[in-house]
C-alpha cells in the first residue's frame, strides 16, 4: 500500500446565503470564533484547536465550498499532487503558497464525486489554549460526513488515491451499505460516506471536551431554539456521543465526544446492522433513528459539484 500522506482534519468550508445568520449561530450559539473576514467570508476558529480556523463560510448559494486536509511536510503535499495527477484526478490548483489566512503550501483537486479537496502543510498555527471544565464550546472538528448517490464508488476513491482506510460499515439489508466511516489517522473517522440520494453535506461534527461540556454545550443549543434532529445518544460505530442539530441554513451539525482512538495495526472493521437498537444508540436516549431523521440529513443539493470556489 503506498504512504498515506494526508495526516489530518482541517476545516469544511460552506457557502451560505445568509452570511450574517449564520456567522451569528456559529459564534453566539456554536461557540466558534470568528477570526478573519475578508468581505464576503468569514474565518472561524476553535479556542483549543491550533488550526488558524476550522470552518470557513462564504456568502454565496448554499454548497460545500471544499473539505481541507492536512499533511506533514510541503515534500508530501507535492508527492500527493504527482501521485494523483499520474492517476488521472482533476488538479484545480498546483501545489503553491496559500492565500488563505494561516497560508501555508498546498493545492486543489476534485474528489471522485466532484468535490473539492485542498490538501495543505506549513499552515500558520494559530494560538490555542485548554479548555477548562465545564467550558461548553468546541476544541476541535472532529469529522465530516458527505452523502453520495455512489458510496460504493466513493469509498473506493478515498481508498485508492487518499489512502484512507474503512474503520466500520453501517450496512441494511435492504439496501446495502448505508455508511463508510473512514481514517486518516489513528482517530475512528474523520471523514465518512453516506448513502444519499444525491451528493451533499450530511453533517459536519465538532469535538467537546467531555461529556459534562458536550451535554452543556447540547443544552445552549437547545434553548437557542435551534432545532435538535437526533440525540442526545452515544453511537456504537466509534463509541462517540452526538447531538445533531440543523443550522439556520439547513445544515445538519454534531456537538461529539470520546471518538474512539483506534490501532491501526490490528484493527478491523465490523459490520453493523443499521436495524440493531444499540448500532444507532447504546444508550437509548436519542429518539429512534427513522427515515424521517435519516431525511433531514440529505440536506440540498450540492451546487458545487466540479466547480471549485473562487476563494
Amino acid at each position: 500500500m503506498t504512504q498515506r500522506l494526508i495526516t489530518h482534519l482541517r476545516h469544511l468550508d460552506l457557502a451560505v446565503p445568509d452570511l450574517d445568520t449564520a456567522v451569528d449561530f456559529y459564534t453566539n450559539v456554536w461557540g466558534l470564533t470568528a477570526v478573519v473576514r475578508d468581505e464576503d467570508v468569514v474565518y472561524l476558529s476553535a479556542a483549543g484547536s491550533p488550526e488558524y480556523y476550522i470552518l470557513r463560510l462564504r456568502k454565496a448559494d448554499k454548497r460545500i465550498d471544499l473539505v481541507a486536509f492536512g499533511a506533514a511536510t510541503p515534500d508530501d503535499v507535492d508527492a500527493l499532487a504527482h501521485q494523483l495527477s499520474s492517476a488521472g484526478v482533476q488538479l484545480i490548483t498546483e501545489p503553491g503558497v496559500l492565500k488563505t489566512p494561516g497560508g501555508g503550501y498546498g493545492f486543489r483537486f476534485f474528489d471522485g464525486d466532484g468535490r473539492t479537496l485542498e490538501v495543505s502543510a506549513d499552515v500558520a498555527l494559530r494560538y490555542h489554549r485548554k479548555i477548562q471544565e465545564r467550558e461548553a464550546i468546541p476544541i476541535r472538528i472532529s469529522h465530516v460526513v458527505v452523502n453520495s448517490p455512489n458510496p460504493e464508488a466513493t469509498r473506493k476513491w478515498y481508498e485508492d488515491h487518499l489512502q484512507f482506510a474503512v474503520s466500520d460499515i453501517l450496512h441494511s439489508e435492504e439496501m446495502g451499505d448505508m455508511m463508510y466511516f473512514m481514517r486518516c489517522n489513528e482517530l475512528h473517522h474523520s471523514f465518512a460516506i453516506a448513502r444519499g440520494p444525491h451528493a451533499s453535506l450530511h453533517h459536519v461534527s465538532f469535538e467537546m471536551r467531555g461529556l459534562e461540556e458536550w451535554m452543556r454545550g447540547t443544552g445552549r443549543v437547545l434553548r437557542s431554539g435551534a432545532r435538535l434532529v437526533w440525540g442526545p445518544g452515544r453511537h456504537n460505530a466509534g463509541d462517540n456521543t452526538f447531538s445533531y442539530f440543523l443550522d439556520p441554513m439547513g445544515n445538519t451539525v454534531e456537538y461529539t465526544t470520546a471518538l474512539r482512538s483506534i490501532d491501526e495495526d490490528s484493527w478491523h472493521p465490523s459490520i453493523m446492522d443499521i436495524k440493531d437498537i444499540d448500532t444507532q444508540d447504546q444508550w437509548g436516549t436519542a429518539n429512534p433513528m427513522n427515515e424521517l431523521v435519516a431525511r433531514e440529513s440529505f440536506n440540498d443539493v450540492d451546487l458545487g459539484l466540479y466547480s471549485a470556489p473562487p476563494v
